[in-house]
C-alpha cells in the first residue's frame, strides 16, 4: 500500500515539474509572461479610442484569448492582425521581443513615427502589412534580417531616404510595396516577383527606371529647324513627320486608356483579396489564414461529389474534404458570390472572422479566390451543428419550434423546474429561472417587430423593465401555441421523462 502511494506521490511531483518547465520558457522568475508585457507596451504607446484592445491585461497570464492575437499550438503569440481599427500613436520596440510572430497587419490606421528597428528581430515573420499609416523615418536596415519574410507592404506612408540595401538579401520575397512614399537615392536589386516603387517623386521622376512600376515614355524627337540644304520637300517632310508624330502619341494615348480600363474591369471583376492574385506564391500565409487553390480543394472534395455535402445554407453548400495531408476539413462553396450579398459576405467572413481566434470558436482555416470561384475552409466538426444537436433534442427531427412550444406549455403550467439539469438537484434560484424564461420567449416571439432589442436584454437581465414587457407582450395577439396533446406521442412521453437529459459534448476546432 505505501508503495502505491509513493508512486502516486512521485507521479503528482513529475507532473508539476513538467508543467513548471512548460511554462518557463514565457514566464520570467517572477511570474510574468514576457509576451504579455511585450503586448501591453504596445498597447500604451498606441491610441484606441474604440477601446479595442480593452482585455489587452497587464495581469493576465495567457494573451491567446486577447482580441487580435493568435497564437500557435504551443501557446506563443504568431499573429497580431490589428488592421483598419483607427488606432494611432507609435509602434513600441518592443514588438520586437514577441519572436515568435510571423504575420504582423497593422495596415489602414493613422500610427506614425519611425518603424522600429527591433522590428529585425522577428526571424520567423513571413507577413509585415504596415501601409495606409503615416510612419516617418527611414526604412530600418534590419528589415533585411528578416530571413522568412515573403510580404512586405509599407505603401502610403512618409518614409524617408533610401531603400535599405539589406533588402537584397531576402530571397523569398514576393511581394514588396513601397509606393506613395519619399524616398530617395538608387534602388537596391530586390528579387520580389512584384517590386511597387511608384508614387516616390525622388525616384520615379520623368526618367524613371525601369524598377518603377509606371514608365513615362521619352519625348519624341524631331529634326533640327536649321538643317543646311532645307527645301520644300525638306519642309513637307518635316510637317509629316510632326504629324505622325502627333498621330503616333494619339493612338499611344488610345492604346494606355483601353489597357488602363480593360485592368480595372479584370480587377474589379476578380475582387483581389490582400491584393494577392494568381501572380503571387498561393502559398503566402496571412496569420493562420491559408490560400488554397481551387484545384486543391476540388480534389478534397472528391470534384464536389454531393455523397459529400454536410449542409446547405443561404450562402452556398458545405462538403466534406481530405487534404492531401490526411486533414478532414468543411468547404463551404459560396453560390452567387457575384452578387452584392454574396461577395460582401465572403469579404466578411474572411476578414472578420480570420482575426476572431479563440478556443470556444469556430476559425478560420483557409480561402479559395478564383474568377468563377469563392471557398472558404473550416476544421472538420465531427459531432455536427448545433442546430443538428438542438433536433432539438425533442426526438422530432421535423418539427420544428417543438423546444418552443414545450418551455411555453412548461411556463404556463408552472413547471419550469421540468426543464432543469438533474445534475443541480435543485439547487437553482427559481426567481432567476423563471426571469431567463421570460426574456427567452420574448425574444423568440413570433412578429419580429415585437422581439426587444440586445440593449433592452441587457436591462431585462439586470432587472430593469422585465416585468412591463413582459405583461405588454401577453396583451399580443400571436399564434397559438400547439398543446401537449397535440404533439407527437413520442415527444409527449418525453416531456413526462421529467428533465432535459444534458451530455457534456466536446466540439472539433481551435482549443
Amino acid at each position: 500500500m505505501e508503495g502505491r502511494r509513493s508512486f502516486g506521490f512521485c507521479r503528482v511531483v513529475f507532473l508539476v515539474l513538467a508543467l513548471i518547465e512548460i511554462s518557463s520558457a514565457t514566464l520570467s522568475p517572477t511570474g510574468i509572461n514576457f509576451e504579455v508585457v511585450a503586448l501591453v507596451a504596445i498597447k500604451t504607446a498606441l491610441r484606441d479610442p474604440y477601446n479595442v484592445l480593452e482585455n489587452w491585461d497587464i495581469n493576465s497570464v495567457d494573451p491567446c484569448s486577447w482580441r487580435m492575437v493568435t497564437c500557435s499550438p504551443d501557446g506563443y503569440v504568431s499573429a497580431l492582425g490589428l488592421p483598419s481599427q483607427n488606432l494611432s500613436g507609435s509602434l513600441s520596440p518592443s514588438i520586437g521581443n514577441l519572436t515568435n510572430l510571423q504575420s504582423v497587419l497593422l495596415q489602414n490606421n493613422a500610427i506614425s513615427g519611425p518603424i522600429p528597428a527591433a522590428i529585425g528581430k522577428l526571424e520567423k515573420l513571413q507577413t509585415l502589412d504596415l501601409s495606409n499609416n503615416t510612419f516617418s523615418g527611414e526604412m530600418p536596415t534590419s528589415l533585411g534580417d528578416l530571413k522568412n519574410l515573403n510580404y512586405l507592404r509599407l505603401n502610403n506612408n512618409s518614409l524617408t531616404g533610401r531603400c535599405p540595401e539589406s533588402l537584397s538579401n531576402l530571397k523569398g520575397l514576393t511581394l514588396v510595396d513601397l509606393s506613395f512614399n519619399n524616398l530617395s537615392g538608387s534602388l537596391p536589386k530586390i528579387s520580389a516577383r512584384t517590386f511597387k516603387v511608384t508614387g516616390n517623386p525622388l525616384i520615379c521622376g520623368p526618367k524613371a527606371s525601369n524598377n518603377c512600376s509606371a514608365v513615362f515614355p521619352e519625348p519624341l524627337s524631331l529634326p533640327p529647324d536649321g538643317l543646311t540644304g532645307q527645301s520644300n520637300s525638306g519642309t513637307n517632310g518635316h510637317r509629316v513627320a510632326i504629324a505622325f508624330g502627333a498621330s503616333f502619341g494619339a493612338a499611344f494615348s488610345i492604346i494606355i486608356v483601353i489597357g488602363l480600363l480593360v485592368w480595372l474591369r479584370y480587377r474589379h471583376n476578380q475582387q483581389i483579396f490582400f491584393d494577392v492574385n494568381e501572380q503571387y506564391d498561393p502559398e503566402v500565409c496571412l496569420g493562420h489564414v491559408r490560400r488554397y487553390t481551387f484545384k486543391e480543394l476540388r480534389t478534397a472534395t472528391d470534384h464536389f461529389n454531393s455523397k459529400n455535402i454536410l449542409g446547405t445554407g443561404g450562402f452556398g453548400i458545405v462538403y466534406k474534404g481530405w487534404l492531401s495531408d490526411g486533414t478532414v476539413v468543411a468547404v463551404k462553396r459560396l453560390k452567387d458570390f457575384n452578387v452584392a450579398s454574396g461577395e460582401i459576405q465572403f469579404q466578411t467572413e474572411v476578414q472578420t472572422i480570420s482575426l476572431a481566434v479563440h478556443r470556444n470558436l469556430l476559425r478560420l482555416s483557409g480561402f479559395c479566390t478564383t474568377e468563377n470561384e469563392r471557398l472558404l475552409v473550416y476544421p472538420y466538426m465531427p459531432n455536427g451543428s448545433v442546430a443538428s444537436r438542438l433536433r432539438d433534442f425533442g426526438r422530432a427531427a421535423n418539427q420544428k419550434g417543438v423546444m418552443l412550444d414545450w418551455v411555453k406549455k412548461l411556463h404556463q403550467d408552472r413547471k419550469l423546474n421540468l426543464m432543469v439539469d438533474k445534475d443541480l438537484r435543485g439547487k437553482y434560484d427559481r426567481i432567476e429561472l423563471e426571469e431567463m424564461v421570460q426574456v427567452a420567449l420574448l425574444c423568440t416571439q413570433f412578429n419580429p417587430s415585437h422581439r426587444p432589442k440586445m440593449s433592452e436584454v441587457l436591462k431585462m437581465l439586470e432587472g430593469d423593465g422585465l416585468a412591463e414587457k413582459w405583461e405588454a407582450s401577453q396583451k399580443v395577439e400571436t399564434p397559438r401555441f400547439r398543446s401537449c396533446e397535440n404533439l407527437p406521442k413520442k415527444y409527449s412521453d418525453y416531456i413526462e421523462e421529467s428533465s432535459l437529459v444534458i451530455e457534456a459534448m466536446e466540439l472539433s476546432g481551435p482549443r
